[in-house]
């Protein structure tokens, strides 16, 4: 995933170690996906999706 948000973004993604199934998606202080939240893994390109919309005024 972190590859796609480079290609697709020209952001760096950082992968931060965890444990307990806690899969989120933050983009500075704002959570963009959270497993935890919403029970599953994202779906494809929803992470890439969620971003954008953040880039956008």
């Amino acid at each position: 995933m972190a590859a796609e948000i480079k290609d697709a973004l020209d952001v760096e993604a950082e992968l931060i170690g965890g444990g307990g199934g806690v899969f989120d998606v933050r983009a500075g202080d704002q959570l963009v996906f959270s497993k935890g939240k919403v029970g599953r893994f994202p779906e494809p390109d929803e992470v890439l999706t969620a971003l954008e919309r953040l880039r956008k005024p």
